[in-house]
């Protein structure tokens, strides 16, 4: 019996670790993206813009046509639609496709576009949230032209895990906005 309780004692003198318990650092994601080189795209619609060389611009069909940014696994998809009396209409379409995010969306701050150099104007919306789309815009002259675009990613909207990568892509957004030229 005593020793039992010597082989006890001193296992649980072993086992005991006095080292107090340190806290651990905290975590942030490190993340690094190319910097962004821009060459001049010319649409086979009526519009030239600059886009990123991080992406790869393709032709649909018609006058549509997307921005593969495909290390991001995300798609900027663009639509070009003339003017023809109904800039009413569409401008109304533009506002409902960030709205029809609004129940996966936190917010959707709105930032107006002006270039009266080019002739372009606009809204770009950024959606936060776990939303399908982080970022939608459009762009008209009001008169003949009018584009519209919308990111996505082919992922599972996580708000907080795709942010670094949709803000990446949104300030090729907002160069693309500010370099459009209608022909």
């Amino acid at each position: 019996m005593k020793i039992r309780r010597i082989v006890l004692f001193f296992l649980g003198i072993i086992s005991c670790d006095t080292t107090p318990p340190l806290p651990k650092p905290k975590a942030e994601l490190s993340l690094e993206y190319p910097k962004a080189e821009y060459q001049l795209v010319k649409n086979i619609c009526a519009f030239r813009f600059l886009k990123n060389d991080n992406a790869q611009y393709e032709d649909i069909e018609g006058c549509e046509s997307k921005l593969v940014y495909s290390k991001m696994n995300a798609t900027l998809f663009l639509s070009y639609r003339p003017i023809e009396n109904n800039i009413d209409a569409l401008v109304s379409e533009a506002y409902k496709m960030p709205s029809s995010h609004i129940r996966q969306a936190t917010r959707i701050p709105e930032r107006i576009f002006q270039n009266p150099d080019h002739k372009s104007f606009g809204t770009l919306f950024r959606i936060e949230g776990n939303a399908a789309s982080q970022v939608q815009f459009f762009l008209t002259d009001s008169t003949e032209h009018f584009l519209v675009g919308a990111l996505y990613f082919y992922a599972r909207p996580n708000y907080d895990s795709i942010l670094p990568a949709a803000r990446y892509i949104e300030r090729d957004i907002v160069k693309l906005m500010e370099s459009l030229c209608w022909e």
